[in-house]
């Protein structure tokens, strides 16, 4: 059952230069949930139901993703632009700090703003997206630049596009279903909402940019990390096509209080895949019961 139509708060805030669309529901501390590529704050439907009797849980879109504004300049996809934008919504929303759930390029906005505001980060979850340092690290390895063909591909200009566009967003859906161990987490009405997402003006090069910002980054990057002391849970779907799992080996040197749990038969869209067991290992996490 589709719940991108569902009676949830729809609003808007205005920060850093950018207006961006959320989805909120429930009351009491801030979830905030970050979503990826080619997503947008549909990928967290499942965790929004289940987290909204705990907390006030918002989900955003993105900078440049469904009804947030796109910009068009890749510079203004620095992940420095992201994780401001990440800091105004706490602080617009009222907020001192949240609870930070992301997922994909969410999460990898996530590990930055928790390393540069780790005051205003209760606890992180992150699932399917290592640490930067891992990223970059594997990005000069055979293995996972093979895996991560589409990060150089989307460099080029206009072909990414056209070829995302053609025979009505058919990448969209292969992204998810060819993807997916278990093909039935994703309904047709599902592919159709993040078809639709991806099909607003200007959204599709937005959602692009992102790549061809922070590849620069990748090899250029001479950032010395603090090791974070935020209590952090990492949620890893072990059949990840676009991520390898020796990603996550190591973490621990990064995060002075770190949790893993893998799961296996699981893509890379773990939350939408797994979501009663990714929501359990979140709700055990944080010490609550979801009944």
């Amino acid at each position: 059952m589709s719940l991108v139509n569902t009676n949830w708060n729809h609003n808007y805030l205005y920060t850093n230069g950018v207006r961006l669309h959320y989805v909120s529901e429930g009351e009491g501390n801030l979830m905030l949930m970050l979503h990826g590529f080619p997503e947008f704050w549909y990928s967290w439907r499942h965790q929004i139901k289940a987290f909204s009797k705990n907390y006030c849980v918002v989900a955003p879109d993105l900078r440049g993703y469904n009804y947030s504004d796109q910009l068009q300049s890749i510079k203004l996809y620095d992940i420095s632009e992201l994780v401001k934008d990440i800091a105004g919504i706490i602080t617009n929303l009222g907020y001192e700090k949240c609870i930070l759930v992301a997922h994909d390029w969410g999460g990898l906005i996530a590990w930055y703003f928790a390393d540069q505001y780790p005051e205003m980060v209760e606890k992180l979850i992150v699932l399917n997206i290592p640490h930067p340092a891992k990223l970059i690290e594997g990005f000069r390895t055979p293995q996972q630049l093979k895996k991560s063909w589409y990060v150089f591909f989307f460099q080029l200009p206009f072909l990414p596009e056209l070829l995302i566009r053609w025979n009505n967003y058919e990448a969209i859906e292969s992204a998810f279903m060819n993807m997916a161990i278990d093909k039935s987490a994703f309904s047709d009405e599902d592919i159709q909402a993040y078809k639709k997402s991806a099909a607003k003006p200007g959204a599709l090069t937005a959602m692009i940019n992102y790549y061809r910002c922070f590849v620069k980054q990748i090899f250029t990057s001479e950032k010395s990390w603090n090791k974070l002391d935020v209590p952090t849970l990492m949620i890893w779907g072990e059949n990840d096509t676009a991520l390898g799992k020796e990603l996550t080996y190591g973490t621990e040197g990064y995060v002075t209080d770190f949790t893993i749990r893998y799961i296996p038969n699981c893509s890379h869209w773990v939350q939408q895949e797994q979501p009663d067991l990714v929501n359990q290992y979140i709700a055990d996490f944080l010490d609550i019961s979801l009944s």
